[in-house]
């Protein structure tokens, strides 16, 4: 018997990202091979005629999981009836704009899209923020949604405890699926912190520590969270783009696992709203290390921060806080 189908947003859908994104979802990659979709895209009213072009795509696809497309830049018809909300769509920094200016531009489109999703989404509508800057975005659509729970709102850092696992397969030779437990503390800016204290990898049928089998701490210290913080202005330099395949791929993990589970053993790093765990104070989107479990997703509890870790944690901590109280003074411009 066929599943009754989900219905997912993608905001700024015929932006880089959406176009990336859209075809996965579609095809299985985010809920599954066996669940339909109902697809809600959404785009400022200047790109509307792209997003009719992306809707043709999809429409010319013929995706057996794809049951229905609505293309819009009506931000309640998009929000009616979402399950998934995917929200790609923001304001971003260009050269010679000051902070406030994106933050302010930001408060107003999540504001607004908080407010529709909030009146009209489904009831236990899951919120993945993928605009930057993603955790104080995430963090605006909380404070004028508050009926939405706090556990219904995230940020995408999956991003970057992917590119941790690549560069630490890349230095091992070793498949990226026999790396796992990386961590993202904190922010998806270049002040994150990638962390491969408690990361193991699988060599010839054996695990071991991630920081034994690479045995050069200097390395793990210094180069390997500078390439991780700084990949993305990497593939800008090389793409004269921003990452576009890689930030839909991992949107599409995010998910995933939020909706299906992590596999027992493992976990992934989530932008999720702090508790207080590992002293990061409460009422910041923080990155954290999660397991999933029937669609809800619980910090990972326990796990022993050195020195070094917590400076680096602190330092993350510091910029949410800025960003915050930035956001702040821009609600009521």
């Amino acid at each position: 018997m066929e599943k009754d189908p989900v219905t997912v947003l993608v905001t700024g859908a015929a932006g880089q990202i959406g176009y990336a994104l859209l075809p996965m979802i579609a095809r299985g990659v985010m809920l599954g091979p066996d669940q339909p979709v109902i697809l809600h895209m959404l785009n400022r009213e200047p790109a509307k005629e792209a997003l009719e072009g992306v809707k043709m795509e999809l429409i010319d696809a013929a995706f057996p999981l794809l049951k229905g497309v609505i293309a819009t830049t009506d931000v309640v018809e998009a929000c009616t009836d979402v399950d998934i909300a995917v929200m790609v769509g923001g304001f971003p920094r260009t050269e010679g704009m000051e902070r406030r200016d994106v933050m302010s531009n930001n408060v107003s489109i999540y504001k607004a899209q908080a407010s529709a999703l909030e009146k009209h989404a489904s009831a236990n509508c899951k919120v993945l923020v993928v605009a930057n800057p993603a955790n104080t975005n995430a963090l605006i659509l909380k404070e004028f949604a508050p009926s939405i729970p706090d556990k219904n709102i995230t940020c995408l850092t999956r991003l970057d405890h992917n590119r941790a696992l690549g560069q630490i397969s890349e230095k091992l030779d070793v498949h990226v699926s026999d790396v796992k437990n990386v961590i993202i503390w904190g922010n998806h800016s270049s002040t994150q912190y990638p962390d491969v204290s408690h990361a193991t990898v699988t060599t010839d049928s054996r695990e071991m520590s991630v920081s034994k089998a690479v045995s050069n701490d200097q390395w793990l210290k210094t180069e390997f969270i500078a390439t991780v913080q700084q990949r993305g202005a990497a593939i800008i330099r090389a793409r004269k783009l921003s990452s576009a395949l890689s930030a839909a791929s991992s949107a599409c993990d995010h998910i995933r696992d939020w909706v299906l589970g992590t596999p027992k053993g493992s976990w992934v790093s989530m932008g999720v709203y702090s508790d207080g765990s590992y002293g990061i104070p409460a009422g910041l989107i923080y990155s954290f290390p999660v397991t999933c479990e029937k669609g809800e997703w619980s910090i990972v509890q326990g796990l022993k921060i050195d020195e070094f870790s917590r400076t680096k944690m602190d330092a993350t901590t510091n910029e949410l806080i800025e960003e915050k109280s930035l956001a702040y003074s821009c609600f009521n411009e």
